[in-house]
Order: structure tokens, then C-alpha cells, then sequence
């Protein structure tokens, strides 16, 4: 009874999965994602919010601070809590670079410059009253 044929892979549109797998808060902010060349479908860029994506895709998304890179799990049926929507997708980004935190110093500031100290003001007026 095999016809030869290869079975359908479902496929979702790439504004529902994103909004799906919470990497967006609202589907028009995943569709302005899509359709302003931020999102990259296993290498190629897309231009459009329709464009279906499947399981085993890789999407490369460029945000604000971060480059995210996920592989498609599952494509979900809802938008669920995110312990529900982390399993939509397998995190392949590369880790952040760690923060360089200069190390706190105190003001320090050359002496004889701004307002004199109190050891300062005794000894101008010792000079200025020579009693």
C-alpha cells in the first residue's frame, strides 16, 4: 500500500512560532522581526512573516543586546507558560561575553585643588591672623 510518497512534514508560520516559544511578547512584534530581515531561516535571511518553518530548522535572531540561535523541537499548538515553551526549542547561542566591572575606586583629587579641607582652613588662618 506504499504510494512512494515522503510524508508531509507539518509546518507553522515563522510569526506563530516565535510568538509560541516566547521569544517575542506580541505576534506583531515577531512578524516586525520577520519582515526587517532580524531573523535568519537555516542561514537564510526571510522577509516575511509567512514563511514556514519545521522541525529541525535553525533560526538565527538578532535582538536588541544578544544573538540568539534555536533549533526547532516542536512547533506547539499554543502559547503556553515558558516551562512549556522552552520545549519548543534546543538553545544553540553562543554564550554572552562576561561583563567587565572596572573596579570602584574613591573621587580622588589632586591636592590644592577645590574646596580646602579643615586641616587647610586652620592653616590660612593661622597665616592670615599671626597672633
Amino acid at each position: 500500500m506504499s504510494t512512494g510518497q515522503t510524508p508531509v512534514q507539518p509546518t507553522l508560520r515563522i510569526d506563530k512560532w516565535l510568538w509560541y516559544a516566547r521569544v517575542t511578547k506580541s505576534r506583531s512584534l515577531a512578524q516586525k522581526l520577520a519582515v526587517g530581515g532580524q531573523v535568519r531561516l537555516n542561514k537564510d535571511k526571510i522577509s516575511s512573516a509567512s514563511k514556514s518553518v519545521r522541525v529541525g530548522d535553525v533560526l538565527t535572531i538578532t535582538l536588541e543586546r544578544r544573538i540568539l540561535v534555536l533549533k526547532i523541537k516542536a512547533l506547539g499548538s499554543r502559547r503556553g507558560p515558558f516551562s512549556e515553551a522552552q520545549l519548543l526549542y534546543e538553545d544553540l547561542s553562543p554564550p554572552a561575553p562576561p561583563k567587565e566591572t572596572p573596579a570602584l575606586q574613591p573621587a580622588r583629587r589632586e591636592p590644592g585643588s577645590g574646596r580646602p579641607t579643615k586641616k587647610d582652613r586652620r592653616q590660612i588662618d593661622a597665616f592670615r591672623d599671626p597672633d
